[in-house]
């Protein structure tokens, strides 16, 4: 009925069979991850279903920490209680500033890499289900529960507040009109 570039950009129309591959590969493991949140709530014992993700998580916090300059002095993965609910690990960054702020606190998303270059990697060419699939599928669905910043780690990131008023101004000179580009330039 519809052409796909009329609904979906060229790129995903030019690798729709790969794509389709990729989601086949990954919808166990997200089940499995709505699985391990459900049982981490119920119980803390469940807690150790999510230990690779927590690790992948803290892991990213202190990587980019200290690419970034935030000075990272401490690394925790062992789950404490906290009020109602469980603080399931944590890194101390003791030099927090305008620009490392966002990149150091959001760094879990890097983590949303782990399950894709997996799913890449096991869906190539003549892919089909191996035992070790099955694994995997254990393995990389942690990182789903891992790949989200805490609360906390958004109020963090808040710091970063200049990089989205330089943002909205290099946006605003895309939308200029050609003239006023001009009056820009000189």
């Amino acid at each position: 009925m519809f052409e796909c570039t009329a609904i979906a950009p060229a790129w995903i129309c030019q690798h729709r069979e790969m794509l389709s591959g990729v989601l086949t590969y990954l919808a166990p493991s997200m089940l499995l991850a709505l699985l391990i949140r459900r049982l981490a709530a119920a119980h803390p014992v469940f807690f150790l279903f999510t230990l690779p993700g927590t690790v992948c998580h803290e892991l990213a916090h202190f990587c980019v920490g200290l690419l970034t300059g935030a000075r990272p002095a401490s690394l925790t993965v062992i789950p404490r209680r906290v009020g109602q609910g469980w603080h399931l690990g944590s890194v101390s960054l003791t030099r927090v500033r305008w620009y490392n702020a966002a990149p150091a606190a959001l760094a879990p998303f890097l983590v949303a890499a782990v399950p894709l270059l997996v799913a890449l990697w096991r869906t190539g060419p003549g892919w089909h289900f191996e035992p070790i699939d099955a694994l995997l599928a254990f393995a990389i669905a942690p990182q789903f529960l891992a790949c989200w910043p805490s609360a906390v780690d958004w109020k963090i990131s808040l710091r970063s507040w200049p990089y989205l008023v330089i943002a909205a101004i290099a946006l605003s000179t895309l939308y200029l009109p050609i003239p006023a580009l001009r009056l820009l330039q000189v």
